[in-house]
């Protein structure tokens, strides 16, 4: 049956490559760092689960060490500036295709195969039936870009490279801060951020609550970088104990509008690196906080959109009472 363990060997290919390509490449000098470092990130993606907790740690603190140390690849060109543009202005929206592919595969896929049952047969956990399908439909968008383009079939592995590169180390943070909030979630880190918010503000109404867990995952979400990381430990001090077991808010609507509001802090932290400063560098902007800046104003305005639908529809008998 298709699991977890099934779509981390699907992600490990992505950096096993990356570090293939770096090995191949003789005319860089930092290339056995490079490689170490993806390597290392493929096998705890693709054999985590069946190593050790301490081996795993073990191979964390290795690509610390050469992350600290210093990937530096040498600029990687893969194709010709003007053959590229000429061959974007022939395809035109066609080029949309592929990216339309992925969401279109993703709830196709969610919504026929539902129980994970294919022909009557159980095929993939029904737990991850969204996570298989979204990795589908990356190899679905994989086909239709390399038909569309007429690409070689080193193409995908030299691209991702050079886009892996452009991003480096922070690629690997949402894994990262995903495992931080985990362990801050087992140490009681929410209980004692539950009990600092309570000595502040007296949560003695639902909508109070509401709008303490609500921008709690989103000032959380700013210092951790990541709402994921964030998630267990309000959800833990503030949404289940307060927001659902004492006012008998609805936990899918709870879930999912708090996790939301912790996107709308990824939108205005730095922290966030890999969507705030790395896209910044890629496009070479002056102002290294020049998309926090155009994000934050959308983020306030989609934050208190999800206090007001959270203490609506989350409470049966109301927020006010």
């Amino acid at each position: 049956m298709i699991g977890l363990d099934a779509l981390g060997i699907a992600a490990a290919t992505l950096p096993a490559a990356v570090a293939i390509h770096h090995a191949l490449d003789r005319a860089e000098p930092t290339r056995w760092r490079n490689m170490g470092f993806w390597g290392l990130f493929a096998v705890l993606l693709g054999a985590g689960p069946w190593l050790p907790d301490l081996t795993n740690g073990c191979l964390v603190l290795a690509m610390v060490g050469l992350a600290t140390w210093g990937l530096r690849p040498s600029p990687l060109v893969t194709g010709d500036a003007s053959a590229e543009a000429g061959q974007a202005a022939r395809l035109g929206n066609r080029l949309f295709v592929p990216a339309l592919a992925i969401p279109l595969v993703t709830l196709a896929g969610t919504l026929l195969v539902g129980e994970g049952r294919v022909a009557g047969v159980a095929v993939i956990d029904p737990k991850q039936v969204t996570l298989v399908a979204l990795a589908i439909g990356a190899v679905v968008a994989l086909l239709l870009t390399m038909r569309l383009t007429r690409a070689p079939r080193s193409a995908p592995v030299a691209e991702g490279r050079r886009l892996v590169d452009a991003i480096g180390w922070a690629m690997v943070l949402p894994q990262m801060l995903a495992a931080l909030g985990g362990v801050f979630a087992l140490a009681g880190v929410g209980k004692v951020v539950a009990d600092g918010v309570v000595d502040v503000v007296a949560l003695d109404t639902p909508l109070l609550a509401t709008i303490a867990y609500c921008i709690g995952m989103a000032l959380f979400t700013m210092v951790m970088g990541n709402a994921f990381a964030a998630f267990p430990i309000m959800t833990a001090g503030i949404g289940l104990p307060i927001v659902i077991r004492q006012f008998g808010g609805d936990p899918a609507i709870v879930a999912a509008l708090g996790m939301l509001s912790g996107f709308c802090g990824t939108l205005m932290t730095p922290m966030a690196a890999n969507f705030n400063m790395v896209p910044a560098a890629i496009l070479e902007l002056r102002d290294r906080f020049g998309v926090i800046r155009v994000q934050w104003p959308t983020a306030i305005l989609l934050l208190a959109f999800n206090i007001a639908v959270l203490a609506l529809c989350a409470f049966p008998g109301g927020v006010v009472r």
